[in-house]
């Protein structure tokens, strides 16, 4: 190949809507189209090379960039997006992230002793003397910040993102469990005009966060929610190929929705 087409084909790919038409059509084809298309190929080498500073700036290999970049072009999130790209770069940039972390990071074992027992279980009833086994998790601050970036790559601004998981979690360590904090947010007024988010958006953003609250659920992804998954070990790169949940949050997004009731 050329240099001058070489460079043909770099900007063809850049272009937004030329990708997206690209990701669809792989996608119809099926899985296997990604192994043996010769413009998946292409495709997957200049993600490598595109992302390729990424990777080193975080002590990763390109190619670990260039697989969260394939990871993200199979979602259908990322084929609806109105710039395919966008949410490309988001979630190599978290993934990136999230591996540097990994390396350094270590459980805490103190952390909120609600996330110690079953999603909404009764606080008051008797453990008959058993005790709670905590799950395996991860650091807390590494969860809440996944969180966080998991909201602002589907749509929320990182500001507002970043003050309403502050304040859940800080909500949620005066509490004595996940229940308890579920109500006191749901009613909290104040903090809604606070940090200037629609009832229909605060309220999805509790269940997306701290689990929804009906017991039927209990034992599902969408009743345990995103930060219990996370404290579970769950990987954010995972996460984010939910596409319930990637949606749920994105069209919760407050740009989406309407004015404080």
């Amino acid at each position: 190949m050329t240099p001058e087409s070489t460079r043909e084909q770099r900007a063809r790919f850049e272009d937004s809507e030329a990708l997206r038409a690209l990701l669809n059509r792989l996608h119809e084809a099926g899985t296997g189209a990604w192994r043996h298309d010769p413009e998946a190929a292409l495709l997957m080498r200049h993600a490598a090379d595109k992302y390729a500073a990424l990777a080193k700036k975080h002590g990763l290999d390109p190619w670990e960039a260039a697989s969260a970049a394939f990871e993200a072009m199979r979602g259908a999130a990322t084929r609806r997006a109105d710039d395919p790209w966008a949410v490309v770069t988001r979630a190599v940039q978290v993934t990136c992230i999230g591996e540097e972390r990994g390396d350094r990071e270590n459980p805490l074992p103190d952390y909120h002793p609600a996330f110690h027992i079953a999603p909404f279980a009764d606080t008051d009833e008797e453990q008959d003397g058993d005790e709670v086994v905590p799950e395996r998790t991860v650091n807390v601050t590494v969860a809440v910040e996944d969180t966080i970036a998991l909201l602002s790559w589907v749509g929320w601004e990182p500001v507002t993102a970043r003050a309403a998981v502050e304040y859940i979690t800080g909500r949620l360590a005066e509490s004595v469990s996940r229940a308890s904090a579920f109500e006191t947010l749901r009613r909290d007024r104040q903090a809604r005009a606070l940090l200037d988010i629609p009832g229909s958006s605060w309220t999805t953003l509790l269940r997306i966060v701290l689990g929804h609250p009906d017991p039927a659920l209990s034992g599902t992804n969408t009743g345990r929610g995103l930060l219990l998954r996370l404290l579970n070990g769950e990987p954010l790169r995972a996460l984010l190929r939910d596409d319930d949940l990637v949606l749920t949050a994105g069209l919760a997004a407050p740009d989406t929705g309407g004015d404080l009731p």
